[in-house]
């Protein structure tokens, strides 16, 4: 161990005393929950009536912190919203941190800091967790591999296989930023900005969309933006998938990096929005719903379904149509 403690060593992995002390003075003091026990191999959850949803996402992003958020937070958030998205409430979250020799601690408990607030804010607790240590130039300084269980009420039953022609496709705010900020902060092409990752909890939104009698189907457009949602809901449903650039939350920010180095938005993704498919009977309804929350009101109808050859289409904004082929190529390594 380093004279001052100051990083992390291979001792804090061999399940000794300086494993212990980690655990106790960085993790547990941060996450602490009722239903968090670190003398346990296992977390006695209480009893729930309602079906359970159960996810598990890792999380590798370059830089650990950046504008609007930071590993911690992102493997929360990111977490959530996947169980949200399902339909379901989160309530329980286990994470499992490899960390790279060398590390510094006083980083360590500030990343930590960070996933007990973001825990707290979104009503979910952490109950279990492990810790690997790795040797120095065997890892990217830290890795979050993040599971959990949410609660899902009777409800509307949501997937793709529900997505009807004429169905409207809704998202909870701009695109692309989550993806343009990470580029931002790198600070490889010389660029600087005030671009802030939209990471977040759709938590929110998600629960006013399970109110609307023709919801079909939500997902949050990760990694490949909401133009992989759209690819991936064409190829399920058989049937085209149209985008309206004209209606699509883009901040110019964002669209300025996306053109001076050459991605496309569309394809970025995004660690606070959701989109929903719906009947457009609930559209405008689910519309009016979202914009009232704070920060919701860039939320917008972007597209639709049609009965058409599988494709996704963009309407551009001088009238013409792009094709939006499925990504093929990273466009950006370790973003999420």
């Amino acid at each position: 161990m380093s004279d001052d403690g100051a990083t992390i060593t291979l001792a804090h992995g061999n399940g000794g005393r300086f494993m212990r002390e980690l655990v106790r003075n960085v993790f547990a003091r941060h996450f602490a929950s009722a239903e968090l026990d670190i003398s346990a191999d296992g977390a006695s959850l209480p009893p729930v009536e309602d079906p359970l949803v159960f996810t598990t996402d890792g999380f590798i992003v370059d830089p650990l912190e950046f504008p609007g958020g930071d590993i911690g937070s992102l493997a929360v958030h990111g977490t959530i919203n996947d169980l949200a998205v399902s339909g379901a409430t989160p309530r329980w979250l286990s994470l499992s941190f490899l960390i790279e020799e060398g590390f510094a601690m006083e980083r360590l408990d500030r990343i930590a800091a960070s996933i007990g607030r973001a825990a707290r804010n979104c009503g979910v607790s952490i109950v279990a967790g492990d810790t690997k240590v790795v040797p120095l130039g065997q890892g990217g300084g830290l890795y979050i591999t993040a599971s959990g269980i949410g609660a899902k009420s009777s409800g509307a039953a949501l997937g793709m296989e529900q997505i009807r022609h004429g169905d409207s496709l809704l998202i909870n705010g701009s695109v692309g930023d989550h993806g343009a900020a990470i580029l931002l902060a790198r600070a490889e092409f010389g660029l600087h900005g005030d671009l802030r990752s939209d990471s977040a909890s759709v938590l929110p939104y998600t629960r006013l969309a399970l109110k609307m009698k023709g919801l079909r189907f939500m997902r949050d457009p990760t990694r490949g933006g909401i133009a992989t949602v759209a690819n991936e809901i064409s190829l399920a449903t058989g049937l085209r998938v149209v985008l309206h650039e004209a209606i699509l939350p883009l901040q110019n920010e964002v669209r300025s990096v996306c053109d001076m180095l050459g991605y496309d938005p569309l394809y970025l993704a995004c660690e606070g929005r959701v989109v929903a498919v719906l009947d457009p009977a609930d559209a405008s309804a689910l519309l009016a719903a979202w914009r009232s929350l704070p920060g919701g009101h860039e939320a917008e109808i972007i597209g639709n379904v049609e009965v058409g050859r599988p494709c996704v289409v963009l309407r551009t904004m001088l009238g013409g149509e792009r094709l939006l082929d499925e990504l093929e190529d990273d466009p950006l390594p370790r973003i999420c």
